[in-house]
């Protein structure tokens, strides 16, 4: 299929009037007057104001109520000339302490030289009768700040940086700024800016910084470690960070030790030696995994209490609540109250959530204050449904603020702890270092802690690999069930995926079941049957919702079963194209009325209302569903299972369809039916960690859809994701360390 390309466009004109702006991005809507026509501009354009001339590139797209808008890509910006035009200018109130009548009174003084006046001559104004000198002060004041990110932006607009991170530049060095990035542009690689390190060496190329700079090397390896935290490693071993830094920069071991040595000695990155082999880490990795090894290893001898038999207590609450513990649940009670510290893990169906309701009850029995957190929003809503206790997410929890400097932190920390007896983490394999770091800080010395959790599936999106580490230390509390219950025995979709992780080959063929497979070895056959599922025959089978019940798992997000085609083609059957559905285009998808969609990236700044509360933050792997596109007010808004957000049209580059989602993003979530898409062709992705991950996201029915012998292909292949930390290795010195001196 042919994508129709569209041709840029370029208009000039002045800038009427603003009629939205987000000061936190740049993100501006305004009228144009071109000379013949008034045009309304959206797009990235910075602090513009009425007055100012506009020079802007881009594309015109069709507003269904008010037509044509132009939607700029690029801005070129002058200072308005001629005096009528500075009148409406500093008349629009952008400069503080000057009003309509004031600007009136300046430019009838002035004329043309007016701006010029104030920028380089401030004092004259006081031949302005009505003007004091505390306001000249305050007008000079105002106007530098407000040229001083003028003129950031436009230094910045000829290397294509974009005005939302001109903003975030401002507010780290003010109107030193553009001094800062002449002398050593690779700072803008971090210090909250995180700007790309081939963007950073674009400008340094522009001005001619050698290829030889400190800062150069510093900011590589500061880069390669940052991108490899995304690939879930908190640190890197020397010897491969060497070898990347002189594959990226052409660099030397002597001058990669150089820089690396002045890194270490500013503490932004710190060494660790483990098995005879240093491992180099970004500060704040290291820190997190130092912190959660001390906490740990204090923690772990806190509350031991083997005087008191919990046998009776255990008994009781099994004939109050009519039920029957196992061994290994019993066990899990005992250890939870009697050490206060447990790590409880264990596959579907092994009566996770029927041992913790009884910790939880047992120690809500003795009067301790109880809370429940999770990774996510739907990991919370899933287990406060399972227990009937309220659930959290992590960050909401901790309550996110800002500090002095504007950097987003947690309101909770060791000088403002959360007020609770016992913390439990539900789905712990989704946690990473850095949150759990925050979150134990956030912990009373005297609050225990019960972390549940199934080491097989995926590790966390973040860095790290915490569960599994702190299972495989071997000095930990630890409960694993492993015992099936009857009632699970039932569900071919637990007792499959217990084979899975087994490495056995789940049973394909079984009728009657709520495990079903269905071969298709084209992918254009599995595509039409995955969409044919999904809209007609689970629904008419089961009554199963498309947008609340049916969720498609794909390992990949390319090729042709992948999450972004198949969203297209789910779409189309799903929500295709109506008169009556507003729709706006984003980068990857178009967007409408009623299409399912998911976050992909924390935001903590994104405000919802729900039942008269409100609060921030939409995070990565949230689900929700678009109410409306208010296409007259650049809005889309969108509930989030009875969280109501409003996206300006700048924020849509964080937003896809979800129809179709990676198992990756599944993670703590369940859906009544699941359905699988496997044909092969990403080796890489085609593992049995990840197919047990899919399988156990189903609840009542899963379907997978395509090749016998991939299924059979991921079973086999056992790789686990190689996760490069010293948390383990962390742990087992120091508790080690704690036996010997006990």
């Amino acid at each position: 299929m042919q994508i129709e390309q569209k041709q840029l466009i370029t208009i000039e004109g002045s800038v009427d009037t603003v009629l939205f702006r987000n000061s936190d991005n740049g993100y501006v809507v305004l009228d144009l007057d071109t000379g013949s026509d008034y045009v309304t501009v959206v797009g990235e354009l910075g602090n513009v104001d009425a007055g100012e001339e506009l020079r802007v590139t881009g594309e015109y797209v069709t507003h269904p109520k008010f037509g044509a808008q132009f939607r700029a890509t690029v801005c070129e910006r002058k200072m308005p000339a001629t005096a009528s035009a500075i009148l409406k200018y500093l008349s629009s109130g952008v400069i503080k302490g000057i009003g309509p009548t004031m600007a009136k009174r300046i430019v009838e003084k002035f004329g043309e030289n007016s701006l010029d006046i104030i920028e380089k001559d401030p004092d004259r104004l006081l031949e302005i009768k009505g003007i004091s000198k505390k306001k000249v002060d305050e007008v000079a004041q105002e106007f530098r700040r407000i040229f001083g990110i003028r003129s950031l932006m436009i230094f910045l607009s000829q290397y294509n940086i974009l005005p939302s991170v001109a903003v975030s530049i401002w507010k780290r060095w003010g109107q030193f700024a553009i001094d800062v990035i002449k002398e050593n542009p690779y700072v803008l690689c971090r210090n909250g800016i995180d700007l790309d390190f081939e963007k950073a060496e674009y400008i340094a190329e522009q001005l001619e910084i050698p290829k030889e700079s400190v800062s150069r090397t510093r900011a590589g390896i500061f880069y390669i470690l940052s991108r490899n935290t995304f690939n879930g490693h908190s640190c890197l071993p020397y010897d491969r960070l060497l070898a990347m830094a002189e594959k990226l920069l052409g660099t030397d071991e002597s001058h990669f030790n150089e820089a690396l040595d002045e890194e270490l000695d500013d503490d932004n990155m710190a060494v660790y030696e483990k098995n005879g082999r240093k491992f180099i880490y970004l500060y704040d990795y290291y820190r997190a995994e130092q912190y959660i090894t001390e906490r740990l290893t204090l923690m772990r001898g806190c509350f031991i209490d083997n005087e008191q038999d919990y046998t009776q207590l255990i008994d009781i609450e099994e004939q109050t609540k009519k039920i029957t513990y196992a061994a290994q649940q019993r066990e899990a009670i005992s250890l939870a109250l009697s050490r206060g510290f447990l790590v409880l893990t264990g596959g579907p169906g092994t009566g996770k959530t029927t041992t913790l309701k009884a910790i939880i009850s047992l120690y809500e029995q003795r009067g301790m204050k109880v809370m429940i957190a999770a990774p996510t929003g739907r990991a919370a809503k899933r287990i406060s449904d399972l227990t009937g206790y309220q659930a959290k997410t992590i960050h909401r929890l901790l309550e996110v603020g800002y500090d002095s400097t504007g950097q987003l932190k947690f309101k909770h920390d060791r000088n403002n702890p959360v007020s609770c007896d016992v913390m439990i983490i539900d789905e712990m394999s989704m946690v990473d270092s850095i949150l759990f770091e925050a979150l134990l800080r956030a912990m009373k010395l005297s609050c225990r802690l019960i972390m549940v959790g199934d080491s097989d599936q995926l590790p966390s999106v973040g860095a790290g690999n915490l569960l599994k580490d702190m299972i495989d230390c071997g000095r930990l509390t630890v409960v694993q069930l492993t015992e099936i219950f009857r009632q699970a025995q039932q569900s071919a979709i637990i007792t499959n995926a217990h084979k899975i992780v087994s490495g056995e080959n789940p049973v394909l063929d079984i009728k009657d079941s709520d495990f079903f497979f269905m071969q298709r070895l084209d992918s254009s056959e599995a595509e039409r049957l995955v969409s044919d599922l999904y809209k007609e025959r689970l629904p008419k089978a089961y009554g199963y919702s498309p947008f609340d019940d049916i969720q498609v798992l794909c390992p990949s997000r390319k090729g042709a079963l992948g999450v972004v085609e198949l969203n297209k083609s789910l779409q189309a059957v799903i929500n295709p194209p109506d008169k009556k559905l507003a729709e706006v285009k984003g980068m990857q998808y178009v967007f409408r009325d009623n299409d399912k969609v998911m976050q992909t990236k924390n935001n903590y700044d994104i405000i919802w209302k729900r039942d008269g509360e409100s609060g921030t933050g939409i995070f990565n792997g949230d689900i929700g569903t678009i109410v409306k596109v208010r296409k007259n007010d650049n809005i889309v808004v969108i509930d989030f299972e009875g969280r109501i957000a409003e996206y300006g049209f700048e924020l849509l580059e964080q937003l896809e369809l979800a129809y179709a989602i990676t198992v990756h993003k599944s993670q703590g979530s369940e859906f009544n039916a699941v359905i699988i898409p496997l044909l092969g062709g990403f080796d890489k992705l085609y593992y049995r960690n990840l197919l047990y991950t899919a399988v156990t996201r189903a609840k009542k029915l899963l379907i997978i859809v395509g090749s016998k012998n991939a299924v059979e292909k991921m079973v086999a292949n056992n790789r686990r994701t190689l996760r490069y930390s010293c948390l383990k290795d962390m742990m087992e010195k120091s508790m080690a360390e704690g036996e010997l001196t006990l």
